[in-house]
């Protein structure tokens, strides 16, 4: 009769032409690398990684900047509060960096300029919706103020109705919006995979 196999002898067995490729490993471990570098630059814009850059191997370079770029692409958005702007400028600032390209600078402060606009207008457009609705606000509060008797405030953003009637002004303004950040995205892609 044979001789019977532990689970681990034949878990070796099965895994014994599974080799680790050291080469991919250390190209993870440096994309990992750049990724926290470049989260590092976000979180302290003065904090530029160029001299860590330059210390690191030839062969790892490449990976690190990845890892970097892949941060910095991602975080090309609409700014929500005006602290957003400082991010996006940082972000812009990294993938010139990265990219080495002059024309890319130039669009992207373009972008930054609408980015700011686009704050600015949400602003306006934020005002402007709570004016246009605070007829039918005041309505309501005035037919609960007669139900229960006593005087009644209400926020607009505890109203069901308002909270929607916002939310899809806001989005449509932010649809304005949206099409410049993907072709942001985009040339920072094709200028990076040139």
């Amino acid at each position: 009769m044979g001789r019977i196999k532990s689970a681990l002898e034949i878990a070796l067995e099965r895994t014994d032409s599974v080799k680790g490729d050291k080469a991919s490993i250390d190209q993870f471990e440096a994309k990992q690398r750049g990724k926290r570098l470049a989260n590092a630059f976000l979180e302290d814009p003065k904090k530029f990684p160029d001299e860590e850059l330059k210390k690191l191997p030839k062969e790892q370079q490449h990976a690190v900047k990845q890892g970097m770029f892949d941060v910095f692409i991602s975080q090309i958005t609409l700014p929500a509060i005006r602290e957003d702007l400082d991010r996006i400028e940082a972000v812009g600032r990294g993938l010139q960096f990265i990219l080495g390209d002059s024309r890319f600078a130039a669009f992207y402060k373009q972008f930054t300029a609408a980015a700011a606009q686009y704050l600015e207008e949400l602003d306006q457009y934020g005002e402007a919706v709570k004016r246009q609705y605070a007829p039918k606000l005041r309505q309501k509060e005035e037919e609960l103020s007669r139900r229960l008797g006593r005087h009644i405030q209400l926020d607009p953003f505890q109203d069901p109705e308002f909270a929607a009637f916002y939310n899809q002004n806001m989005n449509a303004l932010k649809g304005n919006y949206e099409p410049l950040t993907a072709q942001v995205r985009e040339q920072a892609e094709a200028l990076y995979n040139r």
